[in-house]
């Protein structure tokens, strides 16, 4: 009797587990079908404006000495009215960053750049909480926004801000571009995270706004309507979640707010070099997306969206949920294979939503990349095995997400890596491997055990879904022990390179450094790194 309960609670987990991995692969395949039947919108040059809206550009930073300097180089040569162009720079760091954004900061305002630095007390509620900060200050109508990572093209405002300006427009709250990727063949990691974000910029995201679902903002390459995050209905930046770009697109949407999408549009960005920070960075966007469905889900279902929406939002704010999925179907399944335990026959009929994220990205990079999709669609096999080898860290992160609100925003290190000859593991940015590492060694080792089950049943079709999980966490182990090795440098204040950082003052005040009125003309500008 007891062996008879034990092998039916493992086929109700099997099937749970399996109907709620074929419902991913299912919403894959209906967003690259939702895209394929929409042709994509012709390139139009950005219409002539007789008076461009006033903008912020808002730039959050937190230790960034790697590359503070590249993104305020990028952002200063915004093709953009110099009067109608304000820049902060919003910066938490407590190491030389703080010397490098105030060297970068004032050589661009010697040169009539209208750009300052702005510093809080206390970093409460990072991200969001600096952003939110910063608006006391902030002169612009429109609130664009890049992270430390990105390098905005100079025509990028000229080509996002039409978008609010056409007619019947009132009532875009964002606008979000592309993200490009300016060290996307850097390594198989690069090339498989280049993968992974073009096919969400590529399909999931002009998908849903085609369609006129919701969709989120994704905190960078975007710019806001300032009266659509001070709308009372909307209630502006929160730090109860770790995504704060998606709580604020989800209720800017439910206040009748609507968002829209360019992919026309894109912004190159770098992508972390180290899979223990390329970790991290997913772990905080699973633990913020499943927080976001807490809090907002119920306000969703109750909406007065139609079914079809509700459903298709609630999906998007679940998407993470796939990984306590994967990692419960590999828990059981190896005592299935090893007990012989018989499935359901018609859960093999559900085989075919595994299609549907290879079709996905397959068609992202003919959208996006025509002439070297099928290069970059080769990366696939070693983005399946980085994503079940996901499975342990994002699941974690689900746990605590769906048990807590905010949380410690756990940053994601830029090292300036683009080139192959770049180098990063001397940096002392680089992330320390934790104890996940000894768990995905031990994952490996029984899902391995459940492959030799599977070979002597003769179950190759469980023999091939454990070999996914066996391999995906053999290489995270593998590559994060391999990234580990070397001693890392401390960088200098003057130089970025080596030494001890500064210390941080025991006070602070806000420092909102003047700028000129006048500003040079674009070909004047250039101030190295």
């Amino acid at each position: 009797m007891l062996v008879i309960a034990a092998e039916s609670l493992l086929k109700f987990v099997y099937m749970a587990g399996a109907i709620s991995v074929a419902l991913y692969g299912l919403n894959a395949l209906w967003l690259t079908l939702e895209l394929w039947r929409r042709p994509r919108p012709a390139y139009t040059p950005p219409p002539v404006q007789n008076e461009w809206p006033r903008v912020t550009v808002q730039l959050p930073i937190y230790n960034e000495r790697h590359v503070v300097t590249r993104l305020v180089n990028a952002v200063a040569a915004l093709d953009y009215p110099h009067n109608k162009l304000q820049i902060q720079l919003l910066d938490d760091s407590d190491d030389d960053t703080r010397a490098l954004a105030d060297g970068v900061a004032a050589a661009w305002r010697a040169r009539g750049v209208n750009i300052s630095v702005v510093r809080r007390p206390e970093r409460t509620g990072y991200k969001a909480g600096a952003l939110a900060y910063a608006m006391d200050d902030a002169t612009g109508d429109f609130i664009a926004i890049f992270d430390a990572d990105f390098l905005p093209t100079p025509d990028f405002l000229r080509r996002v801000l039409p978008s609010f300006l056409a007619a019947g427009s009132g009532d875009v709250a964002f606008v979000q571009a592309r993200w490009d990727h300016v060290n996307r063949n850097y390594s198989p990691l690069t090339r498989c995270q280049a993968l992974a974000l073009d096919g969400h910029f590529g399909v999931e995201q002009p998908a849903r706004s085609a369609a006129g679902y919701a969709f989120g903002f994704n905190g960078s390459a975007g710019v806001w309507r300032r009266a659509a995050i001070e709308d009372p209905a909307v209630g502006g930046w929160s730090a109860d979640t770790l995504c704060e770009d998606l709580d604020l697109a989800y209720r800017a949407q439910l206040a009748g707010w609507r968002g829209a999408f360019v992919d026309q549009v894109a912004a190159p960005a770098e992508v972390p070099p180290q899979l223990i920070a390329f970790k991290r960075q997913q772990a905080r966007w699973a633990k913020g997306s499943v927080q976001t469905l807490r809090k907002l889900g119920g306000r969703v279902w109750r909406s007065p969206w139609s079914l079809t929406k509700r459903i298709a939002a609630l999906a998007h704010l679940g998407n993470y949920l796939i990984h306590p999925m994967l990692l419960l179907l590999l828990l059981v399944t190896v005592p299935i294979v090893w007990l012989n335990v018989p499935v359901p026959a018609p859960l093999a009929a559900l085989s075919f939503t595994s299609l549907g994220p290879p079709l996905l990205y397959a068609f992202a990079q003919r959208r996006l990349h025509a002439d070297a999709w099928l290069p970059n669609f080769l990366a696939l096999p070693l983005l399946m095995l980085f994503g079940m080898g996901l499975a342990l860290g994002n699941s974690i992160a689900v746990w605590h997400g769906l048990r807590s609100t905010g949380g410690s925003f756990a940053r994601t290190p830029k090292f300036h890596v683009q080139a192959s000859a770049d180098e990063w593991r001397q940096s002392s940015y680089r992330l320390p491997i934790s104890r996940e590492t000894l768990l995905e060694a031990l994952l490996a080792l029984y899902a391995g055990a459940g492959v030799v089950g599977a070979v002597y049943w003769g179950n190759l079709w469980a023999a091939a879904f454990l070999s996914l999980f066996a391999l995906g966490f053999t290489l995270m182990f593998g590559i994060e022990v391999w990234q580990s090795r070397g001693p890392a440098m401390q960088p200098s204040p003057a130089t970025g390179t080596r030494s001890a950082a500064p210390p941080r003052p025991a006070t602070q005040q806000r420092a909102r450094q003047g700028a000129p009125a006048q500003r040079p003309e674009a070909n004047e500008r250039g101030i190295g790194d």
